[in-house]
């Protein structure tokens, strides 16, 4: 099999049998479009022409080319499956990257608002709905439900009418995997989302050209996407001190932070959070930990 045509088709699997969500799709598509490339300048363009050499010496160039650990791992991840995969379907005689490694990327403690931030913040985008404006009570209800229930960006706006249960105070999500959890919020989120079902969404929805079942909605009445959210979000981050990455994965670790701060137990957190290792979520008893230790030597004299 021609080697772009073995990408394209892993990627379809992907999508379609291992339900990876659209932005790992494509980082793993553009991941081995550059392996397509490089096995392409020395002349290997079939599948069965892969060698454990050759996914080396890529992975070797790439970090020569200053490439962050964290990409190199996941340069190495998406080649390793599109390598099993072969094998599995008979594209290939062997599986090539069955011993592929790769450098583990730089643990950085994650950016973690304080609660007077995230206050600031929220009071904020409720002075801005109280005029009832429509994209208004939008944004107060996204920010609220993500640092209330911690969720990711994309199951935000995947997030259709019949995943809020109200009255339960949970919202049905759908995760990395396709994996479906439950996952609950607060009072105030509650009453963000009602004000923004009660004014906002009906007149966003004016705006829509077809009907449509999605909870948050663009200004022009379709689903909110993604980006629009990353904006929302690095606006309101953008003049506030601290160091990292300034996106809706910020209110992520906030409230995961916040929970494990408030004495909230770390399985309840990860179950939470739709985690599927523990080890993932113990980072963040790693930022409750550093932030303890900033406040010791803030406020002890013999720090």
């Amino acid at each position: 099999m021609r080697l772009d045509r073995a990408v394209d088709d892993f990627a379809a699997h992907l999508a379609a049998e291992r339900g990876f969500s659209e932005h790992t799709v494509r980082a793993y598509r553009s991941d081995l479009g550059q392996l397509v490339d490089f096995a392409g300048d020395r002349g290997l363009t079939v599948t069965d022409e892969l060698s454990l050499d050759l996914l080396r010496d890529w992975l070797w160039k790439s970090s020569q080319a200053g490439l962050a650990k964290s990409t190199l791992a996941r340069r190495s991840a998406a080649a390793r499956g599109l390598t099993s995969w072969l094998a599995r379907t008979g594209s290939a005689v062997a599986d090539a990257g069955v011993r592929l490694k790769a450098p583990r990327p730089d643990q950085h403690l994650p950016r973690v608002l304080t609660r007077a931030q995230i206050e600031d913040i929220l009071a904020g985008l409720a002075a801005r709905a109280e005029a009832g404006d429509p994209e208004g009570l939008r944004d107060l209800a996204i920010v609220e439900l993500l640092y209330a229930s911690a969720l990711r960006v994309s199951e935000v706006t995947g997030l259709d009418l019949a995943s809020l249960d109200l009255g339960r105070l949970t919202v049905r999500v759908l995760g990395k995997g396709s994996k479906e959890r439950v996952v609950p919020f607060g009072v105030p989120a509650q009453k963000a989302i009602v004000r923004y079902l009660e004014a906002g969404r009906p007149a966003l929805l004016e705006r829509a050209t077809e009907v449509t079942n999605a909870f948050f909605l663009s200004r022009r009445g379709a689903r909110l996407g993604t980006r629009a959210v990353y904006r929302l979000i690095s606006g309101l981050l953008a003049d506030l001190p601290g160091s990292g990455p300034a996106g809706p994965h910020t209110l992520r670790h906030t409230a995961a932070t916040h929970l494990l701060d408030g004495g909230a137990d770390l399985r309840a957190v990860q179950e939470m959070l739709g985690h599927a290792s523990l080890g993932t979520t113990q980072i963040y008893t790693h930022v409750s930990t550093e932030r303890l230790k900033e406040s010791y030597r803030a406020a002890h004299p013999r720090a």
